[in-house]
């Protein structure tokens, strides 16, 4: 275009400003800001377990596995070894502890003998005299004087160690073992090591470990790294937000995601919809999970788990003349082994009939290697299914099935649910007011009679409606906005009688399903049970749950579920890694760049960036 064609369009331009005809406005060319393009080999995935760290770069095929143990060097001469236990636990001393033991296995031994083996014959009568009388005459052989199994060496006096090192201490030492996380919670207990500090201490120490000798990233590096932190759908905020502070502020990754252990299941194995049940070491969680989101009602933990049905296979054994008669369960060497025995020899398979010889090998350090012969029964098979008949572990004076419930608040967080569930209230109240107005005005002299119960009824009833159901609801449309207060409140009701109760993981699994809104939602999770965690790794545990929940599940579903599938091995992955592995995969999709809380952010925001951030109700 030439200088003259330039002029002439100009001129016609302004012809037309003088007649009205506005020129069309060209927004300045405002450049995009640059998407700050995200590595995945530059994001760690955590997952820690009450007895396991797995922790990998969302890269990683396979997180690293390392025991979450540490153990401290006494700060003063003659201090007073302390350890937390592996096995035992509180509520197995109480005065009826054994015999509600007894009474869980004659429950257990009662439905073993009910049910025949699929040739259709009943099971071989096994003689638990005979098992025994043959075990307590068993003499161990010497394959090896030397077991080549060292302690650790503690010469130089380390003021700490961690994972295996930690495990092979010497308890001639001065060291006390800690185990941060219990239950799926941070071990706060009265003894040494259990404040709440030392707890996150503990944790940063063994995170700080892996980080630079397993995973090969220092320290001074991590200001480039990012962090996704998976955490049980039912936790305790409050240490949520210490973890999470430990990572951004003491440790000093550049930013977090925090997301719920389910939900990353769903991720790992793939699949849209499921009743996802963590069998892990100390805890069994049970939540149903849709479209990337945990059902709040549906979530309960059970405090027990794979540790407790290794305790129950000891005594188990040990009513059987077990041979290696120096085992002691307050020595984590033995823990060590009794898991071994149970990962090896337990099964749910219920063809598996009658006395079976068995033999297994001692290795500690500074002793011979010893073989001992082993001839078991029933045993193998009435330890898994306490899982089922939780009576079974003689845990007595503790609470066993925890709900979701509100938290209390936080200071730092003044618009936390209970504020959003207060607002929402008014503005349900203010609606249905105007609503009424409209459609049925009252007679004069009523005005003050339109709100039918008191204040301070009305509170008390926001105070039973466990859950904030309003606010749920509300954001992520997870109920029919017409369900009546009434409605969640028989809902909640219904749940929170189990509250406290022992129930087996089957039951509770019923019991999650059930509190499911919709029959179209209940019906999507009893077609897929996906079960996950390394506490149920069982030879025949898929059919023997499948069948269990079957036959249990209300009729009126039984036309409605074609079929009920219990998936315990999705894609053929180790069920251990799945919810870590659904981290990784978190990691790479577009839509979580929406929920990383950068360390800028948290320092400035504290706790309320978990509630804008998380993709979850926080």
């Amino acid at each position: 275009m030439t200088q003259t064609d330039r002029d002439a369009e100009n001129g016609r331009d302004r012809e037309k400003e003088q007649r009205g005809v506005k020129r069309p406005v060209v927004p300045a060319a405002v450049p995009e800001p640059l998407q700050e393009q995200i590595q995945a080999n530059f994001i760690v995935v955590i997952h820690p377990g009450s007895k396991s760290l797995r922790m990998g770069r969302a890269t990683d095929t396979l997180p690293i596995t390392v025991p979450q143990v540490i153990v401290r060097r006494h700060k003063q001469p003659g201090q007073r070894r302390y350890e937390d236990q592996c096995l035992l636990r509180e509520g197995l001393n109480a005065a009826d502890s054994n015999e509600q033991r007894q009474n869980g296995l004659k429950m257990v031994d009662q439905v073993i003998w009910s049910k025949k083996m699929s040739n259709g014959v009943r099971r071989t009568p096994v003689s638990a005299e005979q098992a025994r009388l043959y075990n307590r005459q068993i003499r161990p052989a010497v394959l090896d004087p030397n077991s080549k199994v060292k302690w650790t060496n503690t010469t130089h006096q380390p003021e700490y160690l961690v994972g295996e090192e930690a495990l092979y201490v010497n308890p001639a030492d001065c060291y006390s073992i800690h185990w941060p996380v219990c239950r799926g919670h941070l071990n706060i207990h009265s003894g040494p090591g259990g404040s709440l500090t030392a707890a996150l201490a503990d944790l940063e120490t063994i995170w700080s470990h892996a980080l630079q000798k397993l995973l090969e990233i220092p320290l001074k590096d991590l200001k480039y790294y990012r962090c996704i932190l998976l955490i049980p759908d039912i936790c305790n905020r409050q240490h949520v937000k210490e973890v999470v502070n430990m990572l951004l502020v003491k440790m000093g990754f550049s930013a977090v995601v925090v997301h719920q252990e389910s939900v990353c299941v769903t991720f790992g194995s793939g699949l849209s919809s499921a009743c996802v049940v963590d069998v892990g070491d100390q805890k069994t969680s049970v939540c149903c999970v849709e479209d990337g989101v945990s059902h709040r009602s549906s979530r309960l933990c059970l405090a027990y788990g794979g540790s407790d049905v290794t305790r129950c296979f000891f005594w188990l054994m040990q009513r059987a003349g077990f041979p290696y008669r120096e085992c002691q369960l307050s020595s984590k060497l033995d823990c060590m082994l009794l898991q071994q025995l149970k990962e090896s020899f337990c099964h749910l398979d219920q063809d598996i009939s009658g006395l079976q010889d068995h033999e297994f090998r001692t290795r500690f350090p500074d002793s011979p290697v010893l073989l001992y012969q082993l001839r078991l029964g029933d045993e193998k098979l009435q330890a898994p299914m306490a899982l089922f008949y939780p009576a079974a572990f003689g845990i007595v004076g503790q609470k066993m099935t925890s709900l979701l419930h509100r938290s209390q608040g936080d200071a730092e967080d003044p618009h936390d649910e209970h504020f959003l569930l207060t607002t929402q209230s008014k503005q349900d109240q203010s609606s249905k007011a105007t609503t009424d107005r409209k459609l049925f005005p009252k007679p004069a002299g009523f005005e003050g009679e339109s709100n039918m119960c008191e204040p301070s009824e009305k509170g008390n009833l926001t105070q039973d409606l466990d859950l904030g159901h309003a606010q749920a609801e509300c954001l992520i449309g997870g109920a029919d906005a017409e369900e009546t207060s009434s409605a969640l409140l028989s809902r909640k009701t219904a749940m929170t009688q189990f509250e406290g109760k022992a129930l087996g993981v089957d039951k509770a699994i019923l019991h999650s399903i059930d509190s499911c809104a919709s029959d179209e939602t209940k019906r999507k999770m009893y077609s897929c049970i996906l079960v996950v965690g390394g506490g149920l790794l069982f030879l025949g545990a898929q059919e023997f749950l499948q069948h269990r929940v079957l036959h249990k599940m209300p009729p009126s579903f039984r036309r409605l579920v074609e079929n009920v599938d219990v998936i315990t091995r999705p894609k053929d992955m180790d069920p251990r890694v799945i919810a870590w592995k659904g981290g990784a995969v978190l990691a790479c999709l577009d839509t979580t760049q929406e929920l990383w809380i950068h360390q800028r952010e948290w320092q400035r925001f504290g706790v309320r960036m978990l509630r804008e951030r998380a993709a979850f109700v926080w």
